[in-house]
């Protein structure tokens, strides 16, 4: 079937305008919160090149990942599936909770090979496709981004965030085997920016337009920054104010140096008019020990907690979409966008032949962009039958409109907010409003049948004390 697509779509190519198509430039930033950047908001860090990417570009306020973590809002952006349909619901390889009540399911810890990526649509239509940085989709190299769609594979394989042989490290020696170690001490961030503009050079007066994949390593853990950027922002530290992490702030502000870089690189080459940028992130920012300040990494206020929990906070994400007079700049507050709306969306702007609906779970927004057309969207999902170290429990959720309903697999309760309301959280509406939660239960049910989500079991093995100890 895959095989069958990709003719077709080479096909098409052969008959499609020779006129020349748009560059795609897709920049996913790992565990970047809704309100780290100045532009949403951000007492703290300083992000200049980002915020005048929101200024030109048009943003969604309402931009969703697909998951709580990372590999299944990757996989669903490869895909344009949610998590639950691929079966790729938790970070690969996850946390283990052999003594929670929960029996967590045996999940696909891997992009199948068999789908066809947003990569192989592109490269299908005449595309030149690159990869730079963290992948996560697999342990085998079978699975990694070279067989995958990608020509190019820069930093990409097994690994979600840097190793070394002391753990981790976001500098030279990086100890990954898609990327060469630079100098001592190099920083991560910005060889990643470094190879992006040598990949602009050598493909900037190529026929063929090229699909840039830049999925920074950053913010990830370990928290580690270059030294003058620490101290620049331990001297603006502020304790009283919401953000107040330094090494933090200066990994942030090393991602918008390096999207400054490619911003600034497009602009010169002439290359801007002809390149969509689509900035975003794969799950809510990660806030640390919540009890101590010292150990805060980030805060996602007014939204409550953050990556690997239900809540607005570990899946509102910024989401900005730039193309020169095709996109307006504007905000897009009412239609929620996610995850996998990217791949649609992508193929939209582009021309490129659509995969089949009943193969994509994803809604195409370019006609919303480019030419103002209304998108109605039913409701999005979010399905999580795994356990996470920062508190989440198997769930599943579901926002229909201003309504989301979040329902807990070990208790069996539910939890409705009203989020024009209400998006804090922190009123939850489900004794008041027991027609909406029946709706709203009816539709998450029958999504999940469709999707063929996989449930948690009864634990035999369940020991409430250990299960305590480690799910803390």
């Amino acid at each position: 079937m895959k095989k069958y697509f990709l003719v077709l779509i080479l096909i098409f190519s052969l008959f499609s305008s020779i006129a020349k198509k748009p560059n795609v430039v897709l920049i996913v930033v790992d565990d970047l919160g809704w309100t780290d950047l100045g532009y949403s908001g951000s007492d703290f860090y300083l992000t200049p090149n980002i915020d005048k990417l929101a200024t030109e570009g048009m943003v969604f306020t309402n931009g969703y990942a697909s998951c709580t973590v990372c590999s299944p809002s990757r996989a669903a952006i490869m895909s344009g599936k949610y998590p639950a349909t691929l079966n790729c619901t938790d970070w690969i390889s996850g946390h283990k909770m052999p003594w929670a009540k929960l029996a967590i399911p045996k999940w696909t810890q891997h992009l199948d090979e068999n789908e066809i990526t947003l990569a192989e649509s592109l490269k299908a239509d005449n595309y030149n496709t690159v990869h730079l940085g963290k992948w996560h989709l697999g342990e085998e190299e079978k699975y990694w981004p070279e067989n995958q769609g990608f020509d190019v594979n820069i930093g990409g394989y097994k690994q979600g965030s840097p190793q070394n042989d002391e753990g981790g490290s976001y500098f030279s020696p990086y100890f990954n085997p898609r990327l060469s170690d630079g100098p001592k001490n190099e920083y991560l961030t910005e060889r990643l920016a470094n190879e992006a503009i040598k990949y602009f050079e050598i493909h900037k007066s190529d026929d063929k337009p090229f699909f840039m994949n830049l999925w920074f390593y950053s913010v990830h853990r370990p928290l580690q920054a270059k030294e003058d950027k620490i101290e620049k922002y331990r001297a603006l530290r502020d304790t009283t104010k919401r953000h107040h992490n330094p090494v933090y702030a200066a990994m942030v502000e090393h991602v918008d140096d390096a999207v400054g870089k490619l911003l600034n690189m497009l602009e010169e080459s002439g290359l801007e008019k002809e390149t969509i940028i689509l900035f975003t992130s794969d799950n809510g920012g990660l806030i640390g020990n919540r009890n101590k300040i010292s150990k805060q990494v980030t805060s996602n206020y007014p939204l409550r907690s953050g990556k690997g929990d239900c809540y607005e906070g570990g899946v509102r994400v910024p989401f900005i979409i730039k193309w020169p007079e095709k996109i307006a700049a504007g905000t897009i507050d009412e239609t929620p966008v996610t995850s996998i709306d990217i791949y649609p969306t992508v193929l939209g702007l582009t021309g490129s032949p659509m995969k089949p609906a009943s193969e994509i779970d994803g809604i195409d927004f370019s006609k919303l962009m480019v030419q103002g057309q209304k998108i109605t969207r039913e409701a999005i999902y979010w399905h999580y039958p795994h356990y996470h170290l920062q508190g989440a429990t198997p769930y599943s959720a579901i926002r229909k409109g201003d309504w989301k309903l979040i329902e807990f697999f070990e208790t069996g309760e539910v939890e409705l907010y009203n989020l024009h309301d209400n998006i804090e959280e922190d009123l939850n509406l489900a004794l008041s409003h027991p027609e909406k939660v029946k709706e709203l239960m009816n539709d998450l049910v029958r999504w999940r049948k469709k999707a063929g989500a996989q449930l948690p079991t009864v634990n035999t093995s369940y020991d409430e004390t250990r299960a305590r100890k480690r799910i803390k």
